[in-house]
């Protein structure tokens, strides 16, 4: 009984810090379990870290983080009941650093490893060593690991299970003559990819004989540099294709269950934003036979974790085997949502030897969740290129109803180049599609992220886009809707309206908030308060000029927006980083992320940041006199378009290059990136090199 209270304090005291368990994961799950272990140590970072921590605690399970030297004030060490350092931040040096982690188990008594994702969580070698140790994985044996982990093995395994799987080439690509041979053999396009990938990492989609070369130079480095492991393997490319996934849960007894699937086609550079659980494209019979299809498989390996069947599904609902991940997925919380499942818990209980608890017919589909992966990144360009940066100001929704993060961050945390650039997993959840996505909604606007570009506003464009609500996605749904590149949010000219209303609402608060002055009743200086009825400003957006004219009555501003009539009422807290006002009925959360003297505002409205510039009529008049700054003439050079480490240079001072030729590869968070001449001329100057690491904005090379 005593061990009951002790964990209810645990839960009460996570409550109390602000990352409550939401209510559906609690669904079902006991506060006690049988005994498993005294103490896990997790081989990762971040908020899978903080995620499996969680757990632990709830099972009353003392924790060890392991930390490289520049995360040592990060969320997960401060989680964990100890902490031991790996070595400096590059991952070889720290999270992949085998023997130093073996020396932490050894130094902390660890009985057991959780992996996490990504690192070593799929690496045979680090499961030998902790056997070797006597030490528990929190995984699936070295077998099934190697077998699903290499994706020429594991295809052929998926072909003797009778898995449905997709036409390509069985064996190891040795070069890139042997490369495009094969491919076009098995006729164009064709996906190139890492055999021991994942995360989207190491693969390429090639159209023609040149860019079969190109990938897989590019992906047997990218493969090389994530994974230790070069090889690659080649196959059709189903076009338009969706990505659906399905959740298995295997025991050591024998026991394998599937749990309902989840959407992954939301995609870019092959690596997934958007997720969701159930799938709105399938039907009972097809999401049965996938499950069937995927047990078959953890049972044809003995598979006893959590793991994951990938498979891409055409519009016909034929189904092709992709990869198993022999790890936790980054997406689990949604199928954790729709199934009351606590998969950590399982993980642990399996691993432990215990049977598994639930039969196939006991595994519910309840409700909708969605996920999107908030990510340092930068959406307007290729989608999602890293930024990094500091958290001046972090704050999450969680206050909301059916809203779960996941995160291993806080305010001050820093985004570096060395790891990946994802902020949390914001994940809700409903009764339908529709109210998880309204949830969605909500949530986005009522995220507070300050210090670093994040794609909040691709996210929130995407979960509201009529194509996505309508369930006609696949894995091209982000190139199909924005072939120019992600722009934002278009307005219409409602919303347009609303948002210089809410904008000029904002200039006349802090106009009447500047003229505060408190009277003291010794003071000898009569204060002259000034009386202004209406405001006549002058509001620039998108280089087009409004005119405003707005009157204060208490909370409410009464705006008038060439010609049309708009009532904004507020609390107007200008110290409060979320400002939630009415405009003519419509509720509306916005952040104005920026004032400047000069009038330049910045909004985050729906998801996007506009950049206003509002004057009085005055002011506007004067400022036609002021000189503007010539924008720098970009076509000559080559800047970098993100923070990374420069893998290779091609040119040097004197070399003729034409326009699309590849000038230099940065690599940033493993990707590898080729630069590209803008146009055809010769270069004056290189001023990077092989190795340099470089900031979003460095000058490359310079053509004359």
């Amino acid at each position: 009984m005593a061990g009951l209270w002790v964990r209810m304090a645990v839960l009460v005291a996570a409550g109390r810090r602000g990352r409550r368990w939401p209510q559906p994961l609690l669904r079902g799950a006991a506060l006690w379990t049988l005994k498993t272990f005294d103490k896990i140590l997790i081989a990762n970072r971040g908020e899978i870290a903080c995620r499996v921590i969680k757990t632990c605690k709830k099972m009353g399970i003392k924790t060890v983080a392991i930390h490289s030297d520049v995360d040592a004030s990060s969320v997960h060490v401060k989680m964990a009941d100890e902490a031991v350092c790996v070595g400096p931040a590059p991952t070889s040096q720290s999270y992949l650093n085998m023997d130093a982690i073996m020396e932490a188990i050894k130094k902390t008594r660890a009985q057991a490893v959780h992996p996490g994702y990504g690192f070593l969580s799929e690496n045979k070698e680090f499961a030998k060593y902790l056997a070797a140790a006597e030490v528990v994985f929190i995984g699936p044996d070295t077998h099934a690991i190697q077998a699903m982990g290499d994706k020429i093995e594991s295809k052929l395994l998926a072909k003797k299970a009778k898995v449905n799987t997709i036409p390509g080439f069985d064996g190891v690509i040795k070069d890139a003559d042997e490369a495009v041979r094969i491919a076009r053999e098995i006729g164009y396009p064709v996906m190139i990819k890492a055999s021991a990938g994942g995360g989207g990492k190491g693969m390429r989609i090639a159209w023609d004989d040149e860019e079969t070369r190109d990938g897989f130079r590019f992906s047997s480095q990218e493969a090389a540099s994530s994974f230790g492991d070069d090889r690659l393997l080649i196959e059709k490319f189903i076009d338009n294709p969706r990505h659906i996934e399905i959740q298995v849960l295997g025991d050591k007894h024998g026991n394998a269950l599937w749990l309902n699937e989840r959407e992954c086609s939301v995609q870019r550079r092959n690596q997934k934003v958007v997720e969701e659980a159930p799938s709105i494209f399938l039907d009972s019979e097809t999401r049965r036979a996938m499950g069937e299809q995927a047990v078959a498989l953890a049972k044809a390996v003995k598979y006893s974790s959590a793991g994951t069947v990938e498979f891409l599904v055409d519009s016909k609902k034929n189904f092709y085997f992709l990869e198993m991940n022999t790890r936790l997925q980054v997406e689990h919380p949604v199928t954790e949502c729709i199934t009351g499942l606590d998969l950590v818990q399982e993980m642990i209980r399996v691993a432990k030897g215990y049977p598994l608890r639930h039969k196939q017919a006991d595994i519910p589909i309840n409700g909708w969740a969605v996920e999107c992966r908030v990510y340092a990144e930068d959406p307007y360009k290729s989608f999602g290129l890293p930024s990094i940066g500091r958290l001046s100001q972090y704050e999450e929704p969680i206050h909301l109803p059916g809203v779960r993060v996941d995160s291993g961050i806080q305010p001050g945390s820093d985004i570096s180049i060395y790891y990946d650039p994802m902020i949390s997993k914001l994940i809700t959840y409903g009764s339908d599609r529709t109210e998880a996505l309204k949830r969605m909604e909500d949530a986005l606007d009522n995220y507070v992220i300050r210090g670093v570009t994040h794609n909040i506003a691709l996210l929130r464009e995407v979960i509201i886009n009529s194509r996505f609500i309508e369930g006609d996605i696949n894995t091209k749904f982000l190139s199909d809707v924005y072939p120019d590149g992600f722009k934002g949010h278009k307005l219409t000219e409602g919303e347009r309206n609303q948002l210089l209303a809410i904008a000029s609402s904002l200039f006349v608060a802090f106009q009447l908030r500047a003229q505060h002055f408190p009277e003291h009743k010794n003071s000898r200086v009569p204060i002259i308060k000034p009386q202004v009825a209406n405001w006549e400003l002058s509001v620039k957006l998108h280089d087009e000029v409004h005119t405003v004219v707005a009157s204060n009555s208490g909370p409410t501003f009464s705006v008038e927006v060439d010609g049309s009539k708009l009532n904004v009422t507020g609390t107007w807290n200008l110290a409060s980083p979320l400002l939630s006002v009415n405009v003519d009925g419509t509720q509306r959360t916005v952040q104005c992320l920026s004032r400047e003297a000069g009038g330049n505002m910045s909004i985050q409205f729906l998801g996007t940041v506009y950049q206003v510039h509002i004057l009085t009529k005055l002011a506007a008049e004067l400022n036609k006199f002021m000189l503007e700054k010539v924008a720098e003439d970009t076509s000559s050079i080559l800047r970098s378009p993100m923070p990374g480490v420069v893998v290779a240079v091609s040119v040097k001072p004197g070399d003729s290059v034409a326009e699309g030729q590849e000038i230099c590869v940065i690599e940033a968070m493993k990707m590898q990136n080729s630069m590209t001449a803008g146009k055809t001329g010769k270069v004056k100057s290189v001023h990077c090199k092989a190795g340099d690491t470089v900031g979003e904005g460095d000058l490359l090379v310079e053509l004359e």
